[in-house]
């Protein structure tokens, strides 16, 4: 079977990679999807995050990274992707997931997988990471060096930039 781990992943943090690790666990093959949110104010564009992501689940060699644009049952059916995994770290995950979930079977009937996120990991969320980055803190524990290492350098590009 194929599975899918969607999302935007700006950055990618341990609990996502702990997610896509476990998924990797339970699948012959995944597809990591790189999609973007219109609500959401990105760190990376899309390309650096599908190569952060394929940087960062090398040594998963039954994974693949991809991006997404469109609808996420567009993309599953042109890739042969079975089941969608959603990792939940919170209980408003699982209502937000839920809808989505009804409403991807609705539309395709694919199904979706829901897995909890890790107990060390629950309180991280990308959204945070980025905020406490961009506001010169240190992020090392929440997210692989490689990542933490592209963060600095974007932060820093970006702090140059605001100064002149």
């Amino acid at each position: 079977m194929r599975a899918v781990c969607p999302g935007s992943f700006d950055p990618a943090t341990h609990g996502h990679l702990d997610i896509i690790e476990r998924t990797a666990t339970l699948f012959e093959h995944v597809l990591v999807a790189v999609g973007r949110n219109s609500a959401k104010n990105y760190l990376f564009d899309p390309d650096e995050r599908v190569d952060i992501l394929t940087e960062a689940t090398a040594h998963l060699r039954n994974v693949a990274v991809k991006p997404l644009s469109g609808l996420l049952v567009d993309y599953c059916r042109d890739e042969g992707v079975d089941v969608v995994v959603k990792g939940l770290r919170f209980a408003s995950d699982f209502e937000f997931e839920l809808q989505m979930a009804q409403m991807n079977h609705a539309l395709s009937g694919i199904e979706t997988v829901c897995l909890p996120t890790a107990a060390r990991w629950a309180h991280v969320s990308s959204t945070m990471v980025r905020e406490i980055a961009l506001l010169g803190g240190d992020v090392t524990s929440f997210v692989p060096v490689g990542v933490a290492e592209r963060i600095r350098a974007k932060v820093a590009g970006r702090n140059e930039g605001s100064q002149r």
